[in-house]
C-alpha cells in the first residue's frame, strides 16, 4: 500500500471526530472500564497483536536492503534464498496475524456493541411513557446506533492503532537513524509539509461531515413524518404536495453540495500526500544515493530508507489525530451514558406484592396529578433543545375518588380534556399520582409489582398499534 493511501486510511477514520477541549472524566473512564472487564483478555490479545504486526512491518525493508546489498556485493545465492523466504514468512505471519486481529477486532466492537445496546435498551423500557412523549425517536435511535458504534472504535480502532503506531513509529525512526542519520533528518524536513496540511484537513472535512449528518438526519426526520400512516395521511388531506417536494429536493440538493465538495477535498488530499511522498522518496534517492556511490552508505540501506520512509508518515498521522479519536469516543461514551444515568420516575419498589387473588375492586382516593415537566422525564439532548422546559406540574385532576366494584361497569364521560384519559392511565401507572392513591384490591399500585399490575389491568387504547411482526406476537404482547 503507498504511503498517501496508508495515510489517507489512517486520517480518514478522524473525520467525523469533534474537536472538543475538555479534560477526560474519570467518572466516564471508570464506567468505561467496567464495560470492558468482561472483554479484557481480548483487548491484551489485540494490542499484542498490533505490536507484532508493527515489529514485523520494520522488519520486512531492513530484510530487502539485505537482499540489495547481498546482490551488489556478488552474495552467495543461498543467503539471497534464505533471505527471500524469510521475507515471504514474513509476509505469511503478518497476513494471517491480520486476519486473526480482524476477527479479534470485529468480535471485541461487537461485544462491546452488544453490551452497550442491550444495556441502553432495557434502561429505555423502563422509562415511564411521558419520557417517549418528550423524546425525539430519531435522536433516542441514534444513541443505539451511531453513538454506540462510536463508543466501540475506541476498542477496535484507537486502542490497536495508538499501540502499534507508536511501535512502529519507534522502531522505523530507531532502524533509520541507525542505517542514516543524515537521510533521516532531511526526511524528516518534510514532515511539516506533511502533517500540518492532514490536520487542517482533517478540521475541514470534519465540518462537512457533521454537517452532512444533520442535514441527512434532517431529510430522515421529513421522510419518517411524512412516511408514517399519520402523516401521510395529513400530507393528503391538507398539505400541499408541490410545497413537500420541493422542500425535499431542497434538503436533498444541500446533501448532494456537501458530498461534492466532501469528494473534491479528498482528491485534493490525496493528490498532496502523493506530492509529498514523492519529494520524501526523491530526497531519500539523492541523498542516499550520493552517499552510496561515495562509500559511505550501503546501497541496500537506501532501499531500506525509502521502504521505512513509506512506514513512517502514515503513524505519524494517525498519532497526530489520536487525541480527537480518543476525545470523539469518550464523547460517545458520555452520550450513551448520559441515557443510562436518567433514572426512571415509576419503578418497583424492592418489596413489590403482587396483586390480591380474586376479583379485586379499583378505587381512587382523593387522587391529584400533573403532568411532570420536561426537565424530569427527559434530555435536552433528546429533544433537540438547549434547555429543557421547566414548566409543568400544574395539577389536571384535582381530588379525584370514586370505587369501581368487581363486577361493576362504571363509565367516565366528559368533554376532551376533562381527564378521561389520564385516569386511565393513571391505573396501570402510566404515571403515578402527585397525591393521594389509586389502589388495586385494597392495595396502592405503588406497592404492586409491575409484571403483576399488567398481569391483571386490560387496556384497550384509543390508536391501535400493531407491531411489524407476526399476529401472534402482537396478541402475545
Amino acid at each position: 500500500m503507498s504511503m498517501e493511501t496508508t495515510a489517507w486510511t489512517q486520517l480518514h477514520s478522524v473525520l467525523n471526530a469533534q474537536e472538543e477541549r475538555r479534560p477526560f472524566a474519570r467518572a466516564t473512564l471508570r464506567r468505561i472500564g467496567a464495560f470492558a472487564r468482561p472483554h479484557r483478555h481480548r483487548i491484551v490479545l489485540f494490542v499484542l497483536l498490533g505490536v507484532a504486526t508493527a515489529l514485523l512491518a520494520v522488519a520486512t525493508p531492513v530484510l530487502a536492503g539485505q537482499v540489495v546489498d547481498a546482490l551488489v556485493s556478488d552474495g552467495d545465492q543461498d543467503t539471497v534464498v534464505r533471505l527471500a523466504l524469510l521475507i515471504a514468512l514474513i509476509a505469511v505471519v503478518e497476513a494471517a496475524l491480520g486476519i486473526l486481529g480482524r476477527r479479534l477486532s470485529a468480535t471485541l466492537g461487537e461485544g462491546l456493541i452488544l453490551d452497550l445496546r442491550t444495556a441502553v435498551f432495557d434502561h429505555v423500557q423502563r422509562m415511564p411513557v411521558a419520557f417517549f412523549t418528550r423524546t425525539r425517536t430519531g435522536a433516542l435511535v441514534s444513541r443505539l446506533n451511531n453513538d454506540v458504534i462510536g463508543a466501540q472504535r475506541a476498542f477496535s480502532n484507537t486502542l490497536s492503532g495508538v499501540v502499534s503506531n507508536v511501535v512502529t513509529l519507534v522502531l522505523t525512526l530507531a532502524v533509520m537513524l541507525t542505517l542514516s542519520w543524515q537521510v533521516t533528518l532531511l526526511a524528516l524536513v518534510l514532515l511539516p509539509v506533511f502533517v500540518v496540511p492532514a490536520r487542517r484537513m482533517g478540521r475541514r472535512m470534519a465540518r462537512m461531515q457533521r454537517e452532512a449528518a444533520a442535514l441527512n438526519a434532517a431529510m430522515g426526520t421529513r421522510m419518517t413524518e411524512r412516511f408514517s400512516a399519520p402523516g401521510a395521511t395529513l400530507v393528503k388531506l391538507f398539505g400541499r404536495p408541490e410545497e413537500e417536494s420541493r422542500e425535499f429536493a431542497e434538503r436533498a440538493r444541500r446533501v448532494a453540495d456537501i458530498g461534492i465538495r466532501t469528494a473534491t477535498a479528498q482528491s485534493a488530499f490525496i493528490t498532496a500526500l502523493t506530492l509529498v511522498s514523492a519529494l520524501a522518496l526523491a530526497l531519500v534517492y539523492g541523498l542516499g544515493g550520493a552517499l552510496a556511490l561515495r562509500g559511505t552508505l550501503e546501497p541496500g540501506a537506501v532501499v531500506a530508507l525509502a521502504l521505512l520512509l513509506t512506514r513512517l508518515y502514515a503513524p505519524l498521522t494517525a498519532l497526530a489525530g489520536a487525541r480527537v479519536e480518543v476525545m470523539s469516543a469518550l464523547v460517545s461514551f458520555e452520550r450513551v451514558f448520559e441515557v443510562l444515568d436518567l433514572k426512571p420516575l415509576i419503578e418497583d419498589r424492592p418489596d413489590a406484592r403482587p396483586v390480591p387473588d380474586g376479583p379485586v375492586a379499583v378505587e381512587f382516593d382523593d387522587v391529584r396529578f400533573g403532568y411532570p415537566s420536561a426537565d424530569k422525564v427527559s434530555l435536552a439532548s433528546l429533544e433537540e433543545v438547549a434547555a429543557l422546559d421547566t414548566r409543568g406540574g400544574a395539577d389536571v385532576l384535582h381530588g379525584v375518588s370514586f370505587r369501581a366494584e368487581p363486577g361493576q361497569t362504571v363509565a367516565l364521560v366528559g368533554s376532551s380534556g376533562a381527564g378521561k384519559s389520564t385516569i386511565a392511565q393513571l391505573l396501570p401507572r402510566l404515571y403515578d399520582v402527585d397525591a393521594g392513591a389509586v389502589r388495586v384490591g385494597g392495595t396502592d399500585v405503588r406497592e404492586l409489582g409491575a409484571d403483576s399490575l399488567r398481569g391483571t389491568v386490560g387496556m384497550v387504547t384509543q390508536d391501535g398499534h400493531l407491531f411489524h411482526d407476526t399476529v401472534r406476537a402482537n396478541l402475545l404482547l
